[in-house]
C-alpha cells in the first residue's frame, strides 16, 4: 500500500510539472493565454419536448420529429461543469431538470384522420431528472493549431455524446388529481395473465447525443446554443407501448382506490363515448418505436483557467 501511495504521489508530480511547464499554448488575445486545460461552469435555460406514443399530428402517426407536437414544448434547465483540452475535445457533467407531456385530446381537430388515436383519449405528464457524462468534439480545434501568429476563432460548432441517467414518473389527471400510473400497471405489466410484460423501471439509462455551438463573448464567459436528443430503450416513458388487456384482472391484484384509479384510466375512450367497448388486445400503443425526448438550450458559462499576460 505505501509503495503504491509513493509511486501515485510521483506520478502527480510529475505530472503537474509537466503541465505547468508546457503550460501556455496560444494566446488567447494580447492579454489572456490559454493553459491547455481550461475549465467552465455554467447553467442553461431552454425547452423539453418528447416523442411518444400520445398525441402527434394527423395520420397514423409518423416517425421522429415528423409527429412532433410543439405545443406540449415545457421550460427546462440544467446545470454543468466542463474539462476542455486545448479547446478541441472537453469532458462534460451535466444535471438536466425539466418535464413533458403529451395529450391525444390535441388531435381533435384532425380526428377523422388519426385511427383511433384521437378517441383513445389517453394523457400524461412527467418530471425529468437527469445526469449525463458528455464529450464534446470541437473540430475547428481538433484539425488546426493556432499559436501567437494566428488567431483563434470566437465562435466553435461542435458535436456531443455520452451516457445518462434519468428518472421520470408517468401521471395522469383524474377528478383533478394527478396519479402516478407507474403503480397501476396499465398494460397488464407483472401480472400473471401476462407473462411477457414486465414492469418498467422509473430510472433507466439514456443515452445523449447532439450538436451546438459556442460563442466566447468574452475571456471570462462562454456562449451556446445546443440541442440534445436522448435515445431510451423503453416505450413507457408516456405509459402507453402496447395493447389493452381485460380490465377483469385488476381485482385479483387490486382494491379499494387503486383498483378504481386502474380500471378509470387504463381505459379512457369511455369518456368520449359510453357506450364503447374496448376488447382484450386492441391496440394502444405501438411497441415498434421506443420513447425519447431532447432539449433546447441556451447555455451560459464561466471559463476558468485562463492567465493574465504581464504587460
Amino acid at each position: 500500500m505505501k509503495r503504491f501511495l509513493v509511486v501515485t504521489s510521483a506520478v502527480t508530480v510529475l505530472c503537474l510539472c509537466t503541465l505547468k511547464s508546457g503550460a501556455q499554448y496560444y494566446f488567447y488575445d494580447n492579454n489572456y493565454y490559454d493553459n491547455p486545460v481550461v475549465y467552465e461552469l455554467g447553467g442553461s435555460v431552454g425547452i423539453m419536448n418528447c416523442l411518444t406514443d400520445l398525441g402527434g399530428k394527423k395520420g397514423i402517426g409518423k416517425k421522429f420529429v415528423k409527429d412532433l407536437n410543439f405545443g406540449n414544448t415545457q421550460l427546462a434547465g440544467s446545470v454543468f461543469f466542463s474539462a476542455l483540452y486545448k479547446n478541441a475535445v472537453a469532458l462534460r457533467l451535466e444535471g438536466t431538470f425539466g418535464q413533458v407531456k403529451a395529450y391525444d385530446s390535441v388531435l381533435k381537430s384532425v380526428k377523422t384522420s388519426t385511427y383511433g388515436r384521437y378517441e383513445r383519449n389517453l394523457s400524461f405528464r412527467s418530471n425529468i431528472t437527469e445526469f449525463m457524462g458528455l464529450v464534446e468534439l470541437h473540430p475547428l480545434f481538433m484539425f488546426k493549431k493556432y499559436d501567437e501568429n494566428s488567431e483563434p476563432p470566437r465562435y466553435s460548432p461542435y458535436l456531443v455524446g455520452g451516457v445518462g441517467y434519468f428518472s421520470f414518473n408517468p401521471q395522469a389527471k383524474l377528478q383533478n388529481k394527478w396519479v402516478d400510473l407507474q403503480p397501476l400497471r396499465t398494460e397488464g405489466q407483472g401480472f400473471a395473465e401476462y407473462p411477457n410484460r414486465k414492469p418498467y423501471q422509473l430510472k433507466q439509462v439514456c443515452i445523449p447525443v447532439g450538436a451546438g455551438v459556442k460563442y466566447e463573448l468574452s475571456p471570462m464567459f462562454n456562449l451556446r446554443a445546443e440541442v440534445v436528443y436522448r435515445i431510451l430503450s423503453t416505450d413507457y416513458l408516456d405509459d402507453v407501448s402496447t395493447t389493452y388487456i381485460d380490465p377483469t384482472v385488476y381485482s385479483n391484484y387490486f382494491s379499494g382506490a387503486k383498483l378504481t384509479n386502474a380500471l378509470l384510466l387504463n381505459d379512457r375512450q369511455y369518456e368520449l363515448d359510453p357506450t364503447h367497448i374496448t376488447t382484450d388486445g386492441d391496440q394502444r400503443g405501438n411497441p415498434k418505436n421506443n420513447d425519447a425526448y431532447f432539449t433546447f438550450n441556451i447555455k451560459v458559462g464561466i471559463i476558468f483557467g485562463r492567465e493574465r499576460i504581464r504587460h
